[in-house]
Formats: structure tokens, C-alpha cells, sequence
């Protein structure tokens, strides 16, 4: 307890900027008290002393004291409530009229521009009515709603929601005969299984998948190219996650090779979803170098990735992170922090979404004595645990 608690206090103290002399005069504690709390050699503090300290230190009691963890703001909670709402009580008797579907498209269109513009508060408005809508249109419509909606969930971390809702789009996708939308649901699938660490399946489902639809290069369509490497991307992140690299650089290699065909990523979210290039193969060969704990290799390549780059939650943003991460375990804590000060103007509600950035963040506080006025705002605006 005393040891724990001796962590805590200090880890509240060093965010807001306080000396420990300076919290024993704002608390009227005595600095050699406080002292020993923080090297855990008190275990009979009184509370009436802890309080004070929270007083001074303007925290919860419980956050020195320790508390069951509070639920992440919104994420799990009410923004997205209508659209859980949704998926789990669907509503087959809102009626599109099939000269209607077109105005679903256009509404769809938009919502994934909100979902890439990371402006979730408004997307978190629209979204229920399009889930609603997808009981309604063309199977292949409504897997597209379902794989956007499927993507926010994972994305939020409410992941057996994500599951549920990515099993529908993908049974509408194969109802609709379009291989592609199909193996495109699939793609966000392997997404979600990476994030539940199950990398066999993720490997199985994305050779599964390429296989389906290997085109031939020299005359595939640029959809067709870009489907079947982004397949190839998330078997790479499998491979590398379950220590094969050797895997994951074949899978990188023909990847590759599709990214060479499409030449370039092209402007904006054309045929519905993402965009695929060298671009994003460069920012994916980082991340696996990152995974593969070769720091210096991640830096190296970081330099192959084109700069100026649309910020958008799909690449560059996770780009960048992973590049900060190069950094600091290479011991560089300032051009790791100079990315997250970044992201938190270009990329706000995305960046308080990602573990990877938490973690991140507390690494470079837990480096400190103490911290920077930038350093405190990142970890009151990602909520960082006391």
C-alpha cells in the first residue's frame, strides 16, 4: 500500500508541476513526510494528511489512495450508445425508397469523411441513421455502412460490438457477389483480430483472402491492387506480432509490388475507403520495425515516407506514432514528444482514442523529474492514471 501509494503521490505531484517542498507548503504536510510517503516508507498516513495533500495537489482523494480505474471517457459510454443501440436492435421497418439508395450513398460518402477528418462527436450523430438505413438498401450498400460502423468500433475499442457488426457486413458483402467488398470487409476484420492479438487467424484469413483475389499485376484495376495489398499489409503485421519475420517480409514484398503498380496513394477516399500505395507501404515497413524492436531500422526507413501527408486516422497519424516510439527507445525523448504535441493539434480525438500514445506519453513522464507545462496538458488531455 505504502509503496503504491508513495507512486501515486508522486506521479500527481511531478504533473502538476510541484516541487515537494512546494506541495509541503501548499498542504501545510511537512516536506519530510512527504518525503517518506513518496519512498514508501509510511503505511500509517493518516487520511485526513492525504486529503490535504489532494486538496493542495487538486486531485481525487481516491487518486492517491487507489480506486477501482474510471471508464475512458465516452469511448465505451454514451457518444456512442444510438449507435450500439443500433446494431443490436436493428430496424427493418425504416423504408428506403430504391430512388432513396443513391441518398444513402451521398450520406454514407460523408460519413466516412467525418470518420477520416477524425470528427467523431458528429459522426456519432449520423451513424445510427445509416445503420438503421442498411436493413433497407443493396447488400452491397449496406456492408460498406456496416465495415464504416465495424471500423469506429474498432477504432474506440469496443471490440465485441466491432466483432458483431463486421460479421453482418461481410455476410451482406458475399450476399451482393462482389469479391472485392467482400475481401475489403475482410481487411478491417484482420484489424480487429490484430487488436485482439490473434495473429494465427488474422494470417489465415488474409492468405485466405489474397489468394481469392491475387489479380494480375500488370492489368489489375487500381481497387484491385490496393484490396489485395492491404490483405498482404495485415498478414505482415500478424507475422511480425508472432515473431516471423521472414513471413512478414514476404508478405511486405508483394505488397510492394502492388504499390508499385498503383504508383502513387491517390487524393482522397476513392472507391469508398482508404488509400494504398508506396506511401503506405513505407509507414507500414516502419511500423514492422518498430514491432520487430529495431528502433534504428524504423528510423532509416521513416525517411522513405513522403512528407506532407493527408493527417488522417487510417496511416500517417499511426505513422507517426511509431516514429516517436523509435525515438524513445533510442533514448530520444524530445522528438517523441515534439510528435505528440503534434498530433494533439492535428489529430485530438484520434490521438485520445490510441493506447499506443498513452503509453507513450507515460514513458516520457515517467523519464522526468519534472514535467513541462506541454507534457502535463498531453496527460490531462489523454487522461493519463494518476
Amino acid at each position: 500500500m505504502s509503496g503504491d501509494l508513495g507512486q501515486r503521490l508522486q506521479s500527481v505531484r511531478k504533473r502538476r508541476g510541484l516541487t515537494q517542498r512546494e506541495l509541503a507548503a501548499n498542504s501545510a504536510v511537512s516536506v519530510s513526510l512527504i518525503r517518506k510517503i513518496e519512498q514508501g516508507e509510511r503505511d500509517d498516513t493518516r487520511i485526513e494528511t492525504l486529503r490535504r495533500l489532494a486538496v493542495a495537489l487538486g486531485c481525487p482523494l481516491t487518486a492517491l489512495i487507489g480506486a477501482a480505474p474510471r471508464a475512458p471517457e465516452s469511448r465505451d459510454g454514451e457518444l456512442w450508445a444510438a449507435t450500439r443501440r443500433a446494431i443490436d436492435a436493428p430496424r427493418p421497418d425504416v423504408a428506403v425508397e430504391p430512388h432513396a439508395e443513391e441518398a444513402v450513398a451521398e450520406s454514407l460518402a460523408a460519413a466516412v469523411r467525418l470518420y477520416h477528418d477524425n470528427r467523431y462527436e458528429l459522426l456519432a450523430r449520423v451513424l445510427p441513421d445509416l445503420v438503421d438505413a442498411s436493413e433497407s438498401v443493396s447488400p452491397v450498400l449496406r456492408a460498406r455502412i456496416l465495415q464504416l460502423t465495424g471500423s469506429v468500433m474498432v477504432q474506440t475499442r469496443q471490440l465485441g460490438t466491432a466483432r458483431r457488426v463486421l460479421d453482418h457486413a461481410l455476410a451482406a458483402a458475399q450476399a451482393s457477389d462482389d469479391l472485392l467488398d467482400a475481401a475489403s470487409v475482410v481487411v478491417t476484420l484482420c484489424w480487429l483480430l490484430l487488436v485482439e492479438r490473434r495473429f494465427q487467424q488474422v494470417d489465415d484469413l488474409a492468405i485466405d483472402w489474397a489468394d481469392r483475389i491475387e489479380p494480375r499485376i500488370s492489368t489489375a484495376t487500381d481497387r484491385e491492387l490496393s484490396t489485395w495489398g492491404w490483405l498482404l499489409l495485415r498478414g505482415s503485421a500478424a507475422a511480425i506480432r508472432d515473431n516471423r519475420p521472414d513471413d512478414a517480409d514476404d508478405m511486405m514484398r508483394f505488397a510492394q509490388a502492388a504499390a508499385v503498380a498503383v504508383k502513387r496513394e491517390p487524393r482522397g477516399y476513392q472507391d469508398y475507403w482508404t488509400v494504398f500505395g508506396p506511401a503506405t507501404v513505407a509507414m507500414k515497413r516502419v511500423e514492422n520495425a518498430v514491432i520487430d524492436d529495431r528502433p534504428d531500422l524504423a528510423l532509416r526507413l521513416a525517411h522513405d515516407v513522403p512528407t506532407g501527408l493527408r493527417p488522417t486516422s487510417d496511416n500517417r497519424n499511426r505513422h507517426l506514432l511509431d516514429v516517436a516510439r523509435a525515438h524513445l527507445d533510442l533514448a530520444r525523448p524530445d522528438p517523441a514528444l515534439d510528435i505528440l504535441i503534434r498530433l494533439s493539434g492535428e489529430a485530438r480525438p484520434w490521438l485520445i482514442e490510441q493506447r499506443l500514445a498513452k503509453d507513450l506519453l507515460a514513458r516520457l513522464i515517467g523519464r522526468r523529474r519534472t514535467l513541462t507545462p506541454e507534457m502535463r496538458t498531453l496527460a490531462d488531455l489523454m487522461h493519463l492514471e494518476y
